[in-house]
């Protein structure tokens, strides 16, 4: 049986993975922070009460970091 990459698009980056994984898991991969982030799939938010969830193939993932300024 052969296995067919995932491929998603990380903050304007392009990634394949061989195997099945969750949001947690893909952020934890590509050393991104957990805390004190959001992200967003295909422009829409993707609630953290979701992250255990399978990343889909072809997703457009933006992690997004709030700014502190004035």
């Amino acid at each position: 049986m052969t296995t067919i990459p995932i491929g998603v698009t990380v903050n304007g980056e392009d990634h394949e993975f061989a195997d099945a994984l969750t949001v947690r898991e893909l952020l934890a991969r590509l050393d991104l922070p957990c805390q004190g982030v959001a992200i967003a799939v295909d422009g829409a938010v993707f609630p953290k009460s979701q992250w255990d969830s399978p990343v889909g193939r072809g997703w457009n993932i933006e992690v997004l970091t709030a700014v502190q300024g004035g």
